[in-house]
């Protein structure tokens, strides 16, 4: 089940956050429940909040700007459910195009925003900081897809 999330939810969004560890700062979670531009969508399976995705409001866009899934839950359709969302509330708001960034190595988040239609833009050479155990930082992908 994918549901909004209001500020009441900020615990639990949080603590999956820093399991799913998909980058998006605390600030960053509290500004998106608080925002008039933002939307958060739950996916629960039973009374656990298993994935989030955050997506703002833009004048003509709208921008996924994180999706988290706990580690547990992942290739069980919890993205795929929450991009269908996303691709949905987009279309309401009657955005012209969902854009996104991804890490240049986070294959199965590419594969998923790929299986959805999007397609790459752009490169930020060296965006993201290193994660543990790796050298070097890290390039974004700049995708996005056209809605109808």
């Amino acid at each position: 089940m994918v549901i909004e999330l209001s500020l009441c939810d900020y615990p639990r969004l949080e603590a999956l956050e820093a399991q799913a560890q998909s980058g998006a700062s605390e600030r960053l979670l509290a500004d998106a429940l608080t925002s008039g531009d933002g939307y958060v969508l739950g996916c629960f399976q039973q009374e656990t909040l298993v994935g989030y995705a955050l997506l703002a409001r833009l004048p003509f866009e709208a921008e996924l700007q994180a999706i988290g899934v706990l580690p547990g839950c992942r290739h069980q359709g919890v993205g795929g459910t929450l991009m269908q969302a996303v691709l949905k509330k987009a279309s309401e708001w009657q955005s012209e195009r969902l854009l996104l960034e991804v890490r240049a190595g986070n294959q199965a988040a590419i594969a998923l925003y790929r299986r959805f239609g999007f397609t790459q833009d752009g490169l930020r050479k060296g965006y993201y900081p290193a994660v543990a155990s790796t050298a070097g930082r890290e390039d974004a992908l700049l995708m996005s897809r056209v809605l109808d």
